[in-house]
């Protein structure tokens, strides 16, 4: 038996009823009472209309993963019912407006009638109807019930008058609930200590990484899941001496990206699939001119415009090998909020260490989700800048390209005194000249892929989790890493011999860690959010082994009992029982 730790909490309606925003105040009420929160949402593709939902899923312990089965369930209307019963817990609780669904008699569930349109009209606030929902919800629940009014002053305390009638509909949520609701089920989440956290979503902290890493100059065409990102550095850069273009389009954005990096700016842009299919023949200009740029990959589901408001992780592909020609670059894969920042900090050190493009594998369940974090020690993330001339060039002397031992050659800023150089896409010598020999194309391409050797060698983009002892090791990255980490824990309550591999570094891959690692296991599971399997063909391709693909493409994440009843099979043991 699994023991339950946990509290998952799902609010659902439509589109602009404001039950998006009762999710995310919820949230933020049990993140500052100290409570640790993960949150899930979905959105409609739809400018207006179309079901939405959060769910926030709270511990006293840390949580990395959205949660197994629905405990509360806040339906707004009865398209909420009809959309997400079926994800109910056994002993689940549904709360619902009696003016707007009536539970099915096959409900096995409590069912608690909170009438959150009533009580906002009476509260004199017709549209307060999430407020009072709100109220309803921590006085029945828990989750930060303390901290609710000054939550409500930060989201919704811009217009005085308004304010006063959300309060007044929180209130009002709050009293019928401890006056009209006798509750019956066992369900409660309170904080055992207020602790000072952060409360984040995957974008601000890319936002914050490369602000942190140095940023000086970003340009970024809109596009969802990844606008949030220029959004956040369009208002911070040019205030502190950066620059800031909302481009034409996606190539004109990482074009300009290059240009400013060629200057000598630590630049970046931030983009979904659609963008990086443009950006292919640019990132080969940067891998072939080695000139630093890091681009994030918010994955959404795809191919061409696909699911804008759905996860995927069906970009590993394109991330890896989109350029035409031998086109080194590094590929990067957050599975957290808090990776997402230093990450990106690495993403940055190492496109100026490396003079390479780097990508940043994030995807729309990690963008807009809600997690705490601890606060960042910053002393723990220097940064790398790239190697320039320190001694002063003869005319005709400097070799933008010099073949050393690093193959990391010193860059030269434009304006430099004998160091002018050509960046071209064209293949060339030493000097930067274009030079179509084989030996000059031998020479440069040997030297463009070899200095990544060491990081292959490396160990410091991998995280291992789990049994000393494992027969079954799980390959995961990116946001997968979360629910498999939570199903290894789980895993380890039962005494069972599972361990996990977390990559990072997709490419190049670090490989003696992930050899090491297969070895020691009898059995290879590589779970991932996409049709083709494509990190573990990727796996089997460089190490020559089978794997146990395990994928799913419905545009959501794993559950923890999804990893865990996989692990079960391929260990033969009977299905796991969660209490």
């Amino acid at each position: 038996m699994i023991q339950k730790e946990d509290l998952v909490i799902r609010i659902a309606g439509e589109s602009g009823d404001g039950s998006n925003a009762t999710g995310e105040m919820l949230a933020l009420a049990a993140a500052r009472s100290g409570l640790h929160v993960f949150t899930f949402r979905t959105t409609p593709a739809e400018i207006k209309g179309g079901p939405v939902m959060v769910q926030v899923r709270a511990s006293n312990a840390p949580v990395r993963s959205m949660g197994d089965a629905v405990d509360v369930l806040f339906a707004f209307n009865q398209e909420a019912w009809d959309l997400h019963h079926n994800e109910l817990a056994r002993k689940a609780v549904l709360l619902y407006d009696p003016d707007e669904l009536t539970p099915p008699a096959s409900f096995r569930g409590t069912a608690y009638p909170i009438p959150i349109n009533r009580l906002a009209q009476e509260a004199g606030n017709r549209r307060g109807k999430n407020v009072a929902a709100l109220g309803a919800v921590v006085t029945l629940f828990g989750l930060g019930s303390s901290k609710l009014e000054d939550i409500v002053r930060i989201k919704l305390g811009k217009n005085v008058d308004l304010f006063e009638l959300n309060l007044a509909s929180l209130r009002a949520g709050i009293e019928y609930a401890k006056s009209s609701v006798t509750k019956t089920d066992s369900f409660w989440m309170e904080s055992a200590g207020e602790q000072q956290r952060l409360v984040m979503t995957g974008n601000q902290a890319i936002v914050a990484g490369a602000l942190h890493a140095g940023i000086g100059f970003f340009a970024g065409y809109p596009i969802t899941p990844a606008s949030d990102i220029m959004e956040g550095l369009a208002g911070v850069l040019p205030r502190i001496g950066g620059a800031y273009l909302q481009a034409e389009d996606e190539i004109a954005a990482i074009m300009s990206c290059i240009g400013a990096s060629y200057g000598g700016k630590k630049a970046m842009t931030a983009t979904a699939g659609p963008g990086i299919a443009l950006m292919g023949e640019a990132l080969g200009l940067a891998s072939m001119a080695e000139i630093p740029v890091v681009v994030v990959d918010a994955q959404r589901g795809g191919p061409s415009t696909g699911l804008p408001t759905k996860m995927e992780q069906s970009d590993l592909n394109i991330a890896v090998y989109g350029g035409h020609g031998d086109s080194p670059r590094i590929v990067l894969a957050p599975a957290s909020v808090a990776e997402c920042f230093h990450l990106t900090v690495w993403g940055f050190n190492l496109a100026e260490q490396y003079q390479t493009p780097v990508m940043i594998l994030s995807d729309y369940s990690l963008s807009f989700r809600t997690e705490t974090i601890e606060p960042f020690d910053l002393a723990k993330y220097p940064r790398i800048e790239r190697a320039q001339l320190e001694d002063a060039v003869q005319p005709g002397e400097y070799q933008r390209y010099k073949i050393n031992g690093s193959f990391i050659s010193p860059m030269a800023l434009p304006g430099t005194p004998n160091a002018q150089y050509t960046a071209t896409g064209l293949e060339h010598n030493e000097f930067g000249n274009p030079a179509y020999t084989p030996k000059a194309h031998i020479q440069m391409t040997e030297k463009r892929w070899g200095k990544f050797e060491p990081l292959k060698h490396s160990r410091k983009y991998v995280r291992r989790f789990g049994a000393e002892n494992p027969r079954l090791g799980i390959l995961c990255w990116g946001t997968s890493s979360g629910p498999v980490r939570g199903a290894v824990y789980m895993a380890s309550q039962e005494g069972l011999p599972v361990a996990m591999l977390q990559v990072q570094m997709i490419t190049p891959l670090p490989e003696d860690a992930i050899r090491e690692f297969i070895e020691s296991v009898d059995i290879v599971l590589v779970p991932e959010v996409n049709y083709q399997a494509q990190f573990a063909k990727l796996i089997q391709s460089i190490f020559g082994i089978q794997v146990h693909s395990y994928t799913q493409y419905t545009g959501l994440p794993f559950t923890r009992l999804d990893i865990l009843k996989k692990a079960h099979e391929l260990l033969g043991v009977d299905e796991p029982v969660l209490v």
